[in-house]
């Protein structure tokens, strides 16, 4: 197989594990971060960057690749690595979550979604077939199924029928698939009901997929109930083969995902809000634009080793970002990536060692939300 999951370690008092991922552009330590890098960038960072701060691979969005600049332009290009300079892991989504997200935009049928262009309108179509050879053409090194992402709340009748369509949509998608150096996974949906979770786990698994996904969480639900649903569908799944869980970046999500059993994440927060001046700590957020770090040149965080904590301070970040410079919200995102990929291998570490419950203990007494 294209990719494959090593477990090294599996915690002794909880689901937490550490493991590997082999992909045809390297091998990850796991529980691990992905980045994520829409339109092929991962916003304010160079690919160098990127690798020095030790992420191992990165996320692209095929939706927003399709529209612009293209599947075929980037194919020709030689495929994604070579398009974007990245040696690096590459996982693509299949651009379902962005197109139901669309709302009015987008018609839903068993075939697949027409949909509107956010760019200038234009009727578009995605099926789960030409989503699969939009992603192959691409040519990451994961790519996702195309799913429909049951949306929150909704009834178990709505979700039941959505989450077969998910099932059937992800066989068709295997079908279509062709590209041996190129790991297609499962998507679990279900939306917030457990014997739905059940379902979607037994289907996918029958379909026998290289990894899975989690999809269908943090998409408004209360954190407590995403744990829940975490809690009853991650021990149903393979444990030689990766979990995903999609769309999950906050280290307070991250520390109780790992708990539950997951191996990858990803996530737009971290470079999002940097962008608005907010940055992560051990102690929780920090809002580095407000006037109280006017004065405070401290780093952002004093245990944190990344290029912006050993060079700057509050003020300076502060300063920079109250006069728009680039320069400001590229030192934020610096600081957010390098921290959630380094937390990760804190985590990793402290379930080698057999210590993830004091590692989640500690974390939890000094964090705020």
């Amino acid at each position: 197989m294209a990719v494959q999951y090593e477990l090294i370690k599996r915690c002794s008092k909880t689901g937490a594990r550490a493991g590997r991922l082999h992909t045809p552009h390297g091998t990850f330590d796991t529980p691990i971060f992905m980045p994520v890098g829409t339109q092929a960038t991962v916003k304010a960072m160079s690919p160098h960057e990127l690798k020095e701060m030790g992420a191992g691979i990165i996320l692209s969005n095929t939706y927003h690749l399709y529209l612009r600049p293209g599947h075929e332009l980037v194919a020709e290009a030689g495929g994604l690595h070579k398009f974007m300079n990245w040696d690096g892991g590459i996982l693509t989504d299949s651009g379902g979550f962005q197109v139901f997200s669309l709302g009015p935009l987008r018609k839903i049928t068993e075939e697949g979604v027409t949909f509107r262009s956010h760019i200038d309108g234009s009727k578009q179509f995605l099926s789960p077939e030409r989503a699969t050879e939009v992603q192959m053409a691409l040519g990451a090194d994961i790519i996702m199924a195309f799913d429909e992402c049951v949306p929150y709340p909704a009834d178990h009748d709505y979700a039941r029928k959505s989450t077969e369509r998910t099932t059937r949509w992800a066989e068709r998608c295997k079908g279509a698939h062709t590209r041996a150096d190129q790991a297609l996974f499962g998507i679990v949906q279900g939306g917030m009901y457990k014997d739905l979770r059940s379902m979607s786990v037994r289907d996918l698994v029958s379909l026998d997929f290289p990894g899975y996904a989690i999809g269908g969480l943090s998409v408004g639900e209360s954190k407590d109930l995403m744990y829940e649903m975490l809690e009853h569908t991650v021990p149903l799944l393979p444990v030689n083969k990766p979990r995903y869980l999609m769309g999950v970046g906050t280290p307070d999500c991250l520390v109780e995902g790992v708990l539950h059993g997951i191996d990858m994440f990803d996530c737009v927060f971290p470079t999002r809000v940097a962008r608005n001046g907010t940055v992560m700590t051990h102690q929780g957020r920090l809002v580095v634009k407000n006037a109280e770090y006017t004065r405070d040149f401290r780093p952002i965080d004093s245990d944190c080793g990344c290029y912006t904590c050993r060079n700057f301070s509050r003020a300076y970040i502060r300063h920079l970002l109250k006069t728009e410079e680039i320069f400001g919200l590229r030192l934020t995102t610096i600081h957010n990536l390098y921290f959630l990929i380094h937390f990760m291998k804190k985590m990793r570490q402290a379930i080698i060692d057999d210590r993830f419950l004091e590692f989640r203990a500690e974390f939890w007494s000094q964090y705020q939300k």
